[in-house]
């Protein structure tokens, strides 16, 4: 595929923010037809930080990759990849694991039409190509392993041995973003099995950003763009149940967490949808929210989270 030259794209319009005129960003390529390219959803709403600094990333690395970490569900990797659909800059993910190899970023030899050929992991083709590489939940991947990208970072040619000892020079679009649980020093909370504490010299190499769940004002208008249907009183009750949720699955300083689940943006627009799909059931709201989330939660937990909706909803409970 052939690639294009970098293109400009005027803030304001490509977020949907208050931003001069004037400032403008380079994007990746005025090619929408890259299959990597992240999937745009419109009626994703931006918070004004976080774009900030990503863009600042984005345009200027400075040697740096980029961790985002944050309580699960809060909107890691969509906060990229929206960025990303409206620069038309492809990504390149993986999800991270205990048994993580560095071999399984680069690539590995398989057979091909009865011949051995080199199959190029997401890491070489983003250091390849200019592409976003996304680590998911980089925290649960052993360190040692981890250890090995300290050069990538600094921005080295990538050598893989395992195909002759070919030397990728890195693409000057090329960046490298990892999102986790933790920051990095291990799981203080217990909520997140697995997670690791990583190498210092490794997260070093970072710069930070500290994502959180939306305001209830960006979800109530995200509701609004999926759900439109959905009565604005059932919009705010819902970003109200969904908050309340979280303070319980996060905790506070004076104690742990009080649910080991949570309700994410996702699941939340997941919720106000199945509400309208469901109208015609018997208290829709609480139909759609055993469908949406508390089918899996203990069962404790869900009588938890059923009260919690019930009092927020009050009369229109069993509307």
């Amino acid at each position: 595929m052939t690639e294009q030259s970098p293109f400009l794209v005027q803030v304001n319009q490509a977020f949907n923010v208050p931003a001069p005129d004037a400032f403008v960003l380079e994007g990746f390529s005025a090619d929408t037809t890259h299959p990597n390219i992240p999937v745009r959803k419109d009626e994703y709403v931006f918070r004004k930080e976080d774009l900030r600094d990503v863009l600042a990333f984005l345009s200027n690395p400075d040697g740096d990759g980029l961790y985002i970490t944050g309580p699960t569900g809060c909107g890691k990797t969509s906060l990229i990849c929206q960025v990303a659909s409206r620069l038309n800059w492809p990504v390149q993910q993986i999800t991270a694991h205990g048994r993580l190899e560095l071999s399984d970023l680069i690539g590995h030899h398989t057979l091909v039409n009865g011949n051995m050929t080199f199959v190029y992991g997401p890491l070489a083709l983003a250091v390849k190509h200019g592409h976003l590489l996304i680590i998911n939940e980089m925290d649960l991947a052993e360190p040692a392993e981890l250890a090995g990208l300290n050069d990538i970072l600094e921005g080295a040619p990538l050598v893989i041995a395992q195909n002759g000892g070919e030397i990728i020079i890195p693409h000057n679009k090329f960046r490298f973003i990892a999102t986790g649980n933790s920051a990095g020093s291990g799981d203080q909370t217990g909520l997140y099995q697995g997670v690791l504490q990583q190498n210092l010299a490794f997260l070093d190499r970072f710069r930070i950003i500290e994502a959180t769940y939306a305001e209830p004002s960006v979800e109530e208008a995200i509701l609004e763009n999926v759900a439109p249907g959905l009565p604005e009183v059932f919009r705010q009750k819902m970003v109200k149940v969904a908050g309340d949720i979280r303070r319980l699955f996060i905790g506070g300083a004076d104690g742990g967490a009080e649910l080991s689940i949570t309700m994410s943006t996702r699941t939340l627009v997941r919720w106000a949808k199945l509400t309208l799909a469901f109208k015609g059931a018997p208290n829709a709201v609480e139909y759609a929210l055993v469908r949406s989330l508390t089918a899996r939660a203990e069962l404790e937990q869900r009588e938890a989270i059923h009260r919690i909706a019930a009092d927020v909803f009050g009369d229109h409970w069993e509307d």
